[in-house]
């Protein structure tokens, strides 16, 4: 799905107060950042920033951005507040509906569509794209305005067993591969009595949408009025995904969808390739015996790798865009920036001059992390509703439907899409 596909989907979206809660009375358990490092003088600006993305660990390391950002630009005070992933959108709601709102803001993708479809997001003028990548940056651009930056990322790639590869005398997986190559080492990989399986790929809305733009296909019309993902290339896609559940891969009663069944059978060695992000390179590193490398994900007609993004942006109603700009540069693209988020594993920097990602890329395994980058030539992201979740919902259950054999592709997609456009209204 092309970018300004996802833009549109939300052009008459209103914000919603879901709420009554003050922004300041969500920051119970949370660290706050009021002094900026050193006394306010006559000639500073005093810039506020509310963020969920240090929360839980990272707090000291944004300090230290901050006071690197303040030494810098002596004129700017920043204010910090960090706030738990489960209250910030519900405070960030109710604080721009108020007029509260802080200067800068993180924004997870689905919501950065929400707020630059109702014009609470003001233009960034002062920021220098070329820093970032692609990619990255076009995920904050909306309807071709850049209203946001990117400020972590992390994508899908597929994992796979070198072990298992090597026993049954396949070459590994390359970043030439199309379905066709991975259905085909599957079938050969798959050893039901020994308890192998050839493939594991979630039958669910975020695969699926996945699949559809590896076909051609495009979950919404032009305008993003209407779903259209039943035709032919969301049946290729749906196909691909429900025909591997019980031939090379586990069928939901084998536990399949439950929690951490694939992360275990892969660190137990009995599963081939694992489509799934780059969060989970770190438990399978610590895993002992397991000779594992990734590549980036095979294609069917074309390449799209899944992209989570979260990025940073300015409020409309700041006072104070010309210093908020200037700090949400730094925040996601500094030298300080950089090797505070790579030194403490905290996130993967949107840089696009991948040098400045040299000690995350140097490190092992898996061998191949240059594949995080290169998915990146390719990527798609989430449609966006309104209703986002009922819409995800939806479209697992029906894919699921399919998958247990109670409809065919084709009803199940139509029904989907049937049910999808009516939230659409």
């Amino acid at each position: 799905m092309s970018r300004s596909s996802h833009s549109r989907a939300l052009t008459a979206v209103a914000l919603s107060v879901t709420a009554a809660v003050a922004l300041s009375a969500c920051s119970q358990g949370s660290a706050t950042r009021s002094d900026g490092g050193g006394t306010a003088g006559s000639d500073q600006v005093t810039i506020r920033y509310v963020n969920f993305t240090a929360n839980g660990g990272h707090e000291a390391d944004l300090d230290s951005i901050v006071t690197a950002f303040e030494a810098e630009n002596p004129d700017v005070n920043v204010e910090v507040q960090v706030l738990p992933y489960a209250d910030y959108f519900t405070a960030l709601q109710t604080a721009f509906a108020g007029g509260t709102v802080a200067d800068v803001v993180d924004l997870n993708f689905e919501n950065f569509v929400t707020y630059a479809a109702n014009g609470a997001l003001a233009e960034l003028t002062d920021v220098d794209p070329t820093l970032y990548a692609p990619s990255l940056l076009d995920a904050f651009t909306y309807d071709g305005t850049l209203m946001g930056v990117p400020q972590q990322f992390s994508n899908v790639v597929l994992i796979y067993n070198k072990s298992l590869f090597d026993d049954a005398g396949l070459d590994y997986p390359t970043s030439d591969w199309t379905w066709e190559d991975a259905r085909a080492a599957a079938e050969v990989l798959t050893d039901r009595d020994a308890g192998i399986w050839g493939d594991y790929q979630p039958v669910s809305f975020h695969e699926f949408y996945k699949a559809l733009a590896q076909s051609g296909g495009q979950f919404f019309n032009e305008d993003a009025t209407e779903a259209t993902f039943a035709g032919p290339e969301g049946v290729e896609a749906a196909t691909w995904l429900v025909e591997k559940s019980g031939t090379t891969m586990p069928t939901e009663a084998d536990g399949a969808g439950t929690p951490d069944f694939d992360t275990n059978l892969f660190r137990e060695g009995r599963l081939a390739m694992w489509h799934t992000g780059i969060w989970n390179f770190t438990p399978l590193a610590e895993t002992e015996v397991l000779d594992w490398d990734i590549a980036v994900e095979p294609g069917n007609t074309t390449k799209a790798s899944a992209l989570f993004a979260d990025g940073v942006a300015v409020a409309s109603s700041s006072d104070n865009r010309e210093a908020a700009q200037r700090f949400v540069q730094f925040l996601t693209s500094s030298d300080a920036a950089v090797e505070t988020r790579l030194a403490s594993s905290w996130s993967l920097p949107p840089v696009a001059d991948t040098a400045r990602l040299a000690a995350y890329l140097d490190q092992t395994p898996p061998d191949n992390r240059q594949a995080v980058i290169d998915s990146l030539d390719a990527v798609v992201l989430p449609p966006v509703i309104e209703s986002q979740q009922e819409m995800q919902d939806i479209v697992s259950e029906e894919l699921g439907n399919a998958a247990a054999g109670r409809k065919s592709v084709e009803q199940a997609l139509q029904d989907a899409q049937d049910r999808v456009n009516a939230l659409l209204g």
